[in-house]
């Protein structure tokens, strides 16, 4: 079975996070999509520190119509700083005859040498690199880390790099979704409406529990 990871803060969860997982489970044939909300994110601060709880069951509330998406709490139920390699290595612990993707966007790619482990993650499974706007990979290959760019061969055409472990990363472009968490925190703040950039679902969680209003 193929199985898609899409971790993040979900600070909130939007429109923009769904069909992304939406149009790699159906490019890639994955059997489900498991979203992954970050307990505690070791490389920058969580805006608002709104907690675990909050940000999990607004994922829950947005994917709970579609029997393919799911989500998980594995980082909150390990504490600790969420780092990607320990999730990746719970996850195979679950499901060792699956195959893995693991989401993430163009500019985290760009910085994956500052990850922990991160070498090891290309071992765990396949990476399919959404492009963000702002953060364009013109190849995949001269984003890698020198200290690994010997392990991969690059197939331009594909926009993929092949991994000595039989894993694969790939690049994924063209999902005109220009949508983020801070933009809609901060239309919170000014009392702006976030109709339509999130499920209606989250919306109305947001207002019932009055998150990021300036109140």
């Amino acid at each position: 079975m193929k199985i898609g990871i899409v971790g993040g803060t979900f600070n909130p969860i939007h429109i923009a996070h769904l069909r992304i997982a939406e149009e790699i489970r159906e490019e890639f044939d994955l059997a489900k999509v498991i979203f992954v909300p970050a307990a505690a994110p070791p490389h920058k601060p969580l805006a608002g520190e709104l907690p675990f709880a909050s940000r999990y069951e607004m994922v829950q509330l947005a994917v709970r119509d579609n029997p393919v998406f799911s989500v998980s709490d594995i980082e909150g139920k390990r504490g600790g700083k969420s780092y990607s390699i320990d999730t990746l290595r719970a996850f195979r612990g679950l499901y060792p005859d699956d195959e893995f993707f693991f989401v993430i966007g163009s500019d985290s790619f760009m910085d994956i040498g500052s990850w922990r482990e991160y070498a090891a993650i290309f071992d765990c499974c396949n990476l399919v690199v959404v492009e963000r706007p702002g953060f364009v990979v013109d190849a995949l290959d001269k984003t890698l880390p020198v200290a690994i760019a010997r392990e991969f061969c690059y197939y331009g055409a594909e926009k993929r790099l092949a991994h000595r472990s039989g894993y694969s990363v790939y690049y994924k472009e063209g999902i005109p979704l220009d949508i983020s968490s801070s933009a809609i925190r901060e239309l919170r703040r000014v009392g702006r409406s976030i109709r339509y950039l999130v499920p209606e679902a989250v919306e109305h969680y947001i207002k019932e529990k009055r998150l990021y209003a300036n109140v």
